[in-house]
């Protein structure tokens, strides 16, 4: 667990350096901030994987057994959503922070299918991340200036990029972890 708890913390960092320390982060030149930010999330990945693989099973509850079906339309919306930060579709203008809502949608659907401590660190804490760095961001960037462009073409390749990001989620998924179908 200290393991997913390090993961945690040098995965966040590099995310909220700017927002909640703006002292620090402007005494550290940009290229000198991205690279040790690089280097502090892709650390936090590792941190997190090897803890929640290598993490004793305590169960704190049972997941619903509707919750897979639940879990995979989630992550459905979840993929779609991040997408939706770099399109030019017209779903990027009625959302405002589209990875924020990503990583909320990501952990939910995973709280609904596991139930053990180690997945309520991971998850819990991402989320918990997501909505803090939601808040900060509005917070620091005043008004929302709805993106005004977008076209249906943009919104169907939006949805391809979508189904085939979500297909390759789920074969690696299957051959990495649990089979995220329902048998």
């Amino acid at each position: 667990m200290l393991l997913i708890i390090l993961g945690l913390i040098l995965w966040t960092w590099p995310h909220v350096l700017k927002e909640y320390t703006p002292a620090l982060a402007a005494r550290l030149p940009e290229n000198r901030r991205r690279a040790l930010g690089a280097i502090g999330a892709l650390l936090g990945i590792v941190f997190l994987v090897i803890g929640y693989r290598s993490a004793d099973t305590v169960f704190v509850y049972a997941p619903p057994v509707w919750g897979q079906h639940v879990n995979n339309l989630l992550m459905l919306f979840s993929v779609a959503a991040f997408g939706t930060a770099h399109s030019k579709s017209r779903l990027r203008g009625m959302i405002r922070h589209p990875m924020f809502v990503a990583v909320i949608l990501w952990g939910i659907a995973h709280l609904l299918v596991r139930g053990d401590l180690a997945s309520i660190l991971l998850w819990g804490g991402m989320i918990l991340w997501a909505v803090a760095g939601w808040i900060v961001s509005n917070r620091n960037q005043g008004p929302w200036q709805r993106y005004e462009g977008g076209r249906l073409k943009s919104d169907i390749i939006l949805a391809g990029i979508t189904i085939v990001v979500y297909a390759v989620i789920v074969v690696i998924h299957g051959w990495l972890g649990p089979n995220p179908l329902p048998m």
